[in-house]
């Protein structure tokens, strides 16, 4: 017996996705931005402090908005939450907005025709970039819940890099880690954030190969008895 395939979104909801995709990761670099300013930056430099905190408010009223719209027109009305757990986390905390990108990679795995070769590369390019992007935001919010705790070996931003490296590449030196509650919470969703993600660009990387090496064999002439 098949498996019931998954309900298509509405048609609207698919293009609001489409056009609101490079908008809100533009805004997610922002929201990133004003961030990595209040915390790499002194209390007292204004108006730099000012200008950061009202462009993350700005950039996050508009994953509000996104959120909004696409809880009214996927139909789904209080469900919407519950069916789109990463897109609420994200909302809640935008830091994690990288992780979306996972959607991405979960799509091309519920494919059932043969993906096309560029769809594996474009999994690949953005779930690198997503690592990156989440590496820093960890970076940042370990920095700031660190560097002034009693007994921190995150005493700089470029230790907290250098931490999240780390962690990410499962490598875990241990000259830098977190001591503080929040700390050791950011690192351990950041282990688990990095494996996944890690394991989606080594996955596609891999189903890439296989398939060039499928078309190889299938463009080979058939060998003679």
């Amino acid at each position: 017996m098949s498996d019931r395939a998954a309900p298509e979104p509405p048609a609207r909801l698919t293009r609001w996705e489409q056009r609101t995709e490079v908008p809100l990761f533009l805004a997610g670099l922002l929201f990133l931005t004003g961030y990595a300013v209040r915390v790499l930056t002194p209390h007292e430099a204004e108006p730099w402090n000012d200008l950061a905190l009202t462009l993350v408010w700005s950039t996050w009223l508009l994953f509000l908005v996104d959120y909004v719209a696409r809880l009214r027109l996927s139909g789904l009305g209080a469900r919407f939450p519950r069916v789109h757990l990463l897109d609420t986390v994200v909302l809640l905390l935008p830091l994690l907005r990288p992780l979306r990108m996972v959607q991405v990679y979960q799509a091309v795995q519920r494919r059932h025709d043969r993906p096309r070769l560029n769809l594996y590369a474009r999994v690949m390019a953005y779930a690198g970039i997503t690592v990156g992007l989440l590496g820093l935001a960890a970076s940042l919010a370990v920095y700031h819940l660190e560097h002034r705790a009693p007994d921190a070996s995150i005493r700089t931003f470029g230790d907290a890099v250098w931490w999240a490296c780390a962690t990410l590449t499962t490598v875990g030196y241990g000259d830098a880690t977190p001591v503080t509650f929040w700390g050791r919470v950011v690192a351990a969703g950041l282990m688990a954030c990095g494996l996944a993600l890690l394991g989606a660009v080594t996955g596609s990387f891999s189903s890439w190969l296989i398939q060039v090496f499928a078309r190889e064999d299938e463009k080979r002439p058939p060998e003679r008895g």
